[in-house]
């Protein structure tokens, strides 16, 4: 009986939503007077001075009135397409057996033209760019898109350069980005879903994934996630990227960021999904595993045993990043006798006249480089480089003079923030980054045991996290070996047949059984 009384409850209350809906809609609704409806939108963009209108007559019979934000329609568009069509005589078009609005519609020049029945319709399309056109007598309204403002031109990617392959990159405009889409993908299979997030700046976002390669699971979920999002505006893609994550609280990234239309092509053909956000470059890209981040674009354009020898490089550099200020801490403080004698000596020697722990001198070290390298990022690009590299240097070198610190220890803080430019994220260099301070602090504290139960900690939270339902370090854990030729290594394309194994499920051959070519026989 509780359930029933809770159902009827439910059904009551929705009702009483559907009833409150439809009487918005009634008291939204265009009147048809002209005036009536005109004031209203008058009182809603009040104060708004590139709120502009145009007042006409068509045939000398119908008063008419374009509504348009100055500086997102193109004029002379409005003027070709709209005013001048509907100036003309069309007397043989208008007094024919169709309604007004329709006849109407048949003049008019623009390619697309769509119907509106509420002001509200009326102001989110004024908001967006299209020019509106009321008649008087008419209850419906005509959104006629001749949008055009100043947008950024084409450009190389700054965060991703490649030495081979293509040189464009996204730009702030939503359609631009999409069409770079299309282009590499020419079939339907490419499903392109639109929403608008956020109650004050109406964000439009667009869902891109492959139909029959994606899992439908995945896609529900980043609908799911999308449409619970409840904020005044999105000004970029990274307010979403907090807002979907599985694990906010963690360090790693769980969201790839790109803004290299062929990383996403990529990306959609082993099944996962791209997420693009109006008004900047950078697109989502989900789920998201360890490995990809440390995979470069460019490994797919150079010869795959190349591509695998930098692969390992990276991962090489990784543990340096990572790991080398904690292990010199270690060492110098507990575990001496791992050092051979000589380098023992000039450590020593190095260290002598340093006033402070290896602790200590290492945060100072490190923390002196972090604010260099933000630094540089922050000034202007002329100056900005300048300053990160001469103030390294002279830094350097006056502490060592001064006995603040020794020479070793400035080259392994040098070899570190080498070994951190190496990935190809950004988002996971600031993760690194980050980590290696409390791995110092445990190295301090416990030499190499503390070490080891940093990285025990570290490898637990990577295998607990996931990324939309993806185990993080898959296929890893869990293990696949499909999955191996392009994690370490990249193998060659004729050898990578198969998608990856969470994501391609669907469909899991990207291609048929390649046969290598052969070299021909030659007989002497």
């Amino acid at each position: 009986m509780k359930k029933i009384r809770r159902l009827k409850g439910f059904i009551s209350t929705s009702q009483k939503n559907k009833r409150e809906q439809s009487k918005d809609q009634e008291r939204n609704a265009l009147t048809g007077v002209l005036q009536d409806d005109f004031q209203w939108l008058k009182t809603k963009f009040d104060r708004s001075s590139d709120f502009s209108y145009r007042e006409f007559e068509i045939n000398s019979t119908h008063k008419a009135i374009i509504l348009f934000l100055d500086g997102l329609v193109d004029m002379e568009l409005v003027e070709s397409n709209i005013l001048t069509p509907l100036l003309a005589d069309n007397k043989h078009v208008l007094q024919q057996s169709m309604p007004l609005i329709e006849g109407i519609e048949k003049v008019i020049c623009s390619a697309t033209v769509n119907k509106g029945e509420t002001l509200q319709e009326v102001v989110d399309h004024v908001l967006s760019g299209d020019t509106v056109l009321l008649v008087d007598g008419v209850n419906q309204s005509l959104f006629i898109s001749e949008k055009s403002w100043e947008q950024r031109a084409v450009e190389e990617p700054a965060t991703e350069a490649v030495i081979y392959g293509p040189r464009e990159g996204f730009t702030e405009n939503i359609r631009t980005n999409t069409s770079m889409i299309r282009r590499r993908l020419k079939t339907s299979q490419l499903k392109i879903e639109s929403m608008k997030i956020g109650k004050l700046s109406q964000t439009e976002v667009v869902i891109t994934y492959l139909d029959g390669i994606a899992e439908h699971s995945v896609v529900e979920e980043v609908r799911s996630r999308l449409k619970r999002i409840n904020i005044d505006a999105i000004e970029d893609s990274g307010y979403i990227v907090e807002l979907i994550e599985d694990n906010p609280y963690s360090v790693f990234p769980q969201v790839l960021q790109t803004e290299r239309p062929d990383r996403v092509v990529g990306n959609l053909l082993e099944g996962k999904i791209g997420i693009m956000v109006n008004n900047t470059p950078f697109v989502l890209i989900v789920p998201l595993t360890f490995y990809q981040l440390m995979n470069a674009t460019g490994d797919y354009y150079e010869r795959f045993i190349l591509s695998s020898a930098i692969r390992c490089l990276r991962y090489l550099f990784l543990l340096i990043a990572l790991l080398f200020p904690s292990i010199y801490i270690a060492v110098t403080t507990f575990h001496q006798e791992l050092l051979p004698t000589s380098l023992l000596f000039s450590v020593a020697s190095a260290r002598e006249t340093v006033p402070f722990p290896a602790i200590v001198a290492a945060l100072l070290m490190e923390i002196s480089f972090e604010a260099l390298r933000e630094a540089g990022i922050r000034l202007p690009r002329p100056i900005g480089s300048a300053v990160s590299i001469v103030g390294a240097l002279v830094i350097g070198q006056a502490a060592v003079q001064a006995g603040i610190i020794g020479a070793p220890l400035v080259i392994v803080v040098s070899i570190t923030g080498i070994a951190s430019f190496m990935f190809p994220s950004y988002s996971l260099t600031g993760a690194i980054r980050l980590l290696r301070f409390p791995m110092m602090i445990l190295a301090s504290i416990l030499g190499m045991y503390g070490i080891l139960v940093g990285i025990f900690f570290i490898l637990i939270h990577l295998v607990r996290l996931r990324s939309f339902g993806v185990p993080y370090l898959s296929p890893i854990s869990p293990f696949s070996f499909s999955g191996l030729k392009d994690i370490f290594i990249r193998a060659p394309w004729w050898a990578m047949i198969e998608r990856p194994v969470d994501t391609g499920k669907r469909n899991p051959n990207r291609m048929r059984k390649f046969l290598r070519p052969r070299p021909p026989n030659r007989k002497n």
